[in-house]
Parts: C-alpha cells; structure tokens; sequence
C-alpha cells in the first residue's frame, strides 16, 4: 500500500511538467500554421491583379492602345490657363491609334467644374459628334470652341474636357483630356466703346458751354456798343461846328429857337433888369 502511495505521488509532481510540454507543443503548432497562413496570403497578394477602372457609365477610362494631345489655339497655352469670359476658347486635340485595330471617335465634350469638388457641374457646353474612324498607326486632329459664361469672370473654375470613342471590339472608352483649375478672366478689349462714347459726352458738354458763353459774351457787348451810341446823341456837343451857320437860319430851322424853361427864365430875367 505504501508503494502504491509513492508511485501516485510521483504522478501527481510528474504531471504538471507533462502537461506544460504539450502546451508548449501546441503553441509552436500554433504559431508555425499562423506563419504559413500569412505567407500564403502575402503570395496571393502578388498574384491578384488591379481591376480595370471604370466609369459610372460602364466606359473604362482609357485604351493602352491610344495617346492624346490637346492644344489650345485661343487663348494659347498649356499650364495656369486664363480663359476670357463670354469670349470663344478654342483648342485642338490629337489622337493617335498605336493598336492594330481601328478606333472610332464618337464625341468630344466640355463643362466646367467647381474647382473644389470636380464632380459638381457649373456650365455643361455642347457635346460635338465626330464619327470619325482612326485606323491603326494613324492620327486624328479635332477641334471645339466654347465660351464661358460672363458671370465667372474673376473666379477659378475648373475645366474637363472628355474624349469618347471605342475600338471595333464595341469596348467604350472616354479619356479625360483636360481636367484641371483655370482662371476666368474678363476681356481686355483694345477698343472700349462705353469709354469712346463717355469722351464723346464729355466733348460735347465742353463744346455746348463754350458756345453758350460766347453768345452771352456776344450779347453783353452788343449791349454796351447800343448803350454808348444812345450817350452819345444825347449829348449837345455832336462834334459839328455850328458857327459857319448865321443864327437866323438857326432860329428858323425846327426846333432851333426852342429853349429849355431854365434858359427862358434866364433870359427874361437878364432882360428885365436891362
């Protein structure tokens, strides 16, 4: 009986050593799938290609087998646009088929953007229909013109310019061409005719004043010239020399013997005291 005491308490110290190795064992399992778990997904990583990217449409973005260019003929330039405001822009876009198989150009479009969020629609401009086939290893030019609206003047608007086609598998694609921020700017015009028209206002207010006051001028000497010469017959010294003349034909002349009152009342006067 006391043999079989010692054996199960040798048991009892032996197990907790037993069962911390198999834990121990376990755990190595454990981390070692873990391992092989990670690696095989960072394979499968490598291994998964990127989706083709698409449009809301179903029109995949671009074709590998096509390059565009884009020129702007008015006004002219590349980088940090300044378009005018209610004034056409034109510009010209190339298109070149490097595949082997034919491209057809379907429409070209343009519109214009808040430049904060490219998604929200300011002005939409006129989609122009091209129908034109591009056969491989050939190149295409198309033009457009639009003109932005005079209320944008002075803002930063964002321009997209799209270019649709398709290939003759019928696979549909629209490359954005253009899709950055431009400047509205107002048109300098080298001739201002609200400015023309203000100069001619101008002139012809000055002209009218100086006309008036050379008429009141005119007149107001006209005036005085009268004025002098009613003086100037008024006055008994006329410039005539009267003594040539006997003054019996003086008196006999009409109103030569007529005197004033005061001269008749001298006369008499001297004559009564004579």
């Amino acid at each position: 009986m006391k043999v079989y005491t010692n054996l199960l308490l040798l048991c009892l110290l032996a197990s907790p050593m037993f069962f911390g190795s198999v834990r121990a064992e376990e755990d190595e399992l454990e981390e070692e799938e873990e391992g092989a778990v990670e690696e095989e997904g960072g394979d499968a990583e490598e291994v998964v290609e990127e989706p083709v990217k698409e449009t809301g449409d179903g029109k995949t973005t671009t074709s590998p087998d096509a390059d565009t260019t884009i020129l702007f003929v008015y006004p002219v330039g590349t980088g940090n646009m300044e378009l005018p405001a209610g004034r056409v822009t034109e510009f010209l876009v190339g298109f070149s088929n490097k595949g082997d198989q034919e491209m057809h150009l379907d429409n070209i479009e343009a519109s214009l953007r808040y430049p904060m969020d490219f998604t929200f629609h300011i002005q939409n401009f006129t989609a122009v229909a091209l129908n034109k086939v591009v056969k491989p290893k050939q190149e295409a030019t198309v033009s457009y013109s639009f003109a932005a609206a005079d209320a944008f003047a002075g803002r930063p608007i964002g321009l997209t310019i799209n270019l649709n086609y398709r290939d003759s598998a019928g696979n549909f694609f629209i490359d954005p061409v253009y899709n950055e921020t431009v400047q509205i700017v107002e048109f300098d015009e080298g001739f201002d005719t609200e400015t023309f028209f203000m100069y001619v206002c101008i002139s012809g207010s000055v002209v009218l004043l100086a006309f008036l006051g050379l008429n009141y001028l005119s007149g107001s000497k006209k005036g005085s010239a009268r004025s002098r010469a009613m003086e100037t017959g008024t006055d008994a010294d006329d410039g005539v020399d009267y003594e040539w003349i006997p003054k019996s034909a003086l008196r006999s002349t009409p109103g030569g013997g007529k005197t004033s009152p005061r001269q008749r009342k001298g006369k008499s006067a001297t004559s009564d005291s004579e």
